[in-house]
């Protein structure tokens, strides 16, 4: 069964694209939900509507992305937090980052785009991998210093 897709669906396709999937999947879960409607003959030029307004935001996205990092890389995030012995008392978790961040450079992040394996636990340099939206990539330098 032929759908066009209103909205971006994991694992399926993206918004503005025509196609072809089962048909209890399109009238159990797609047409239902909003996410598609069915591909008729006029449905062409609302497809590549939906394709341009969809290349727009994601250049937009992505040139928000850049700015941001263009911002963030080359500088190092200061994170104070208790310590004995270079081990902390707790740890340095993503939204303790991104709060210092907002602080220090004025960028704004959300803690979901920080790639952090398990929180910090240690005081000294550590490199934090960032995904922002649009694919831009980069590695964040986060002090943490004991406190006085």
């Amino acid at each position: 069964m032929k759908v066009l897709l209103r909205t971006d669906v994991d694992g399926v396709g993206k918004r503005g694209d025509i196609i072809d999937v089962a048909g209890g999947f399109a009238r159990n879960h797609l047409l239902p939900a909003g996410k598609a409607i069915l591909a008729s003959d006029g449905v062409e030029s609302q497809a590549a509507a939906m394709r341009r307004s969809r290349d727009l935001k994601d250049a937009r996205d992505r040139e928000g992305s850049e700015t941001v990092a263009k911002t963030l890389v080359g500088n190092t995030i200061t994170i104070p937090a208790r310590a004995a012995n270079d081990r902390l008392f707790g740890s340095v978790g993503a939204a303790d980052i991104v709060r210092h961040v907002e602080e220090q450079t004025g960028a704004v992040i959300d803690r979901h785009d920080l790639v952090l394996d398990e929180p910090i636990k240690t005081v000294g340099e550590h490199n934090v991998r960032v995904e922002l939206i649009g694919g831009v990539v980069f590695e964040l330098t986060v002090d943490v210093v004991a406190e006085a």
